[in-house]
C-alpha cells in the first residue's frame, strides 16, 4: 500500500516531508496496523497521555497519566490490544483520525519538536465518540528514517463522558 516512513534522504527535511509523516501514522493506526505503527517508535521512545488539565510538562512520576508508556510497554500494548480477548477493541472500533495545524517547534539534540492538532473519531455498538486534542513529538531520523523519540496527547476535552475510557491509541 506504500511506504508508511519518510523516503531516505540527506537534504533538509520539509513541513511536508513531517506532515506526510503524521499523516501516514495516523492512516496505520486507522486501518489497526499496529505492528507497523510500533515500528516508527526508536527502542528509547515513550508514548504519554495525562489526564486532563495537566500541564504541558507534567511527567508520570508528579502527575495521574491515561497512559505512560516506554518502548517494551508499548510493544505489550499493542500485542494485547491485536488480541480477540481485548474486549473494549473486540470487535475492533471503526477509527478516523485527523491531524492538522502542524508546527515544527524546533530542533535540538533530541530530535525535533513537531506540535499538531488532532481529532480521532472512534465508533462502536452505534455510538461515535469524538477525542480532541494537541500531539506532541519528538521526531530523529534512524537509517534515514523519521522515528518517534516521544509523543504525547493532551487532550482538550474537559471529562471523558460520555466515554468514560481510552482503550484505542489516539
Amino acid at each position: 500500500m506504500g511506504e508508511v516512513t519518510a523516503k531516505t534522504t540527506t537534504r533538509p527535511r520539509t513541513r511536508s516531508d513531517y506532515e506526510e509523516f503524521l499523516y501516514r501514522e495516523a492512516m496505520l493506526l486507522d486501518q489497526w496496523r499496529l505492528e507497523e505503527w510500533y515500528a516508527l517508535f526508536t527502542p528509547d521512545s515513550v508514548y504519554e497521555v495525562p489526564t486532563m488539565g495537566k500541564a504541558r510538562d507534567a511527567t508520570p512520576d508528579s502527575a495521574l497519566f491515561y497512559v505512560a508508556d516506554d518502548y517494551a510497554r508499548l510493544r505489550h500494548r499493542v500485542d494485547r490490544l491485536l488480541k480477540a480477548t481485548a474486549h473494549a477493541e473486540w470487535p475492533r472500533s471503526t477509527h478516523v483520525r485527523i491531524v492538522g495545524n502542524v508546527i515544527i517547534e524546533g530542533s535540538d539534540e533530541n530530535g525535533t519538536q513537531i506540535m499538531c492538532s488532532i481529532v480521532t473519531y472512534r465508533s462502536k455498538n452505534n455510538f461515535t465518540d469524538t477525542y480532541i486534542g494537541h500531539a506532541y513529538y519528538t521526531l530523529v531520523e534512524e537509517g534515514g528514517q523519521l522515528k518517534i523519540r516521544s509523543k504525547r496527547i493532551q487532550l482538550g476535552m474537559n471529562s471523558l463522558n460520555p466515554h468514560g475510557k481510552i482503550s484505542i491509541i489516539l
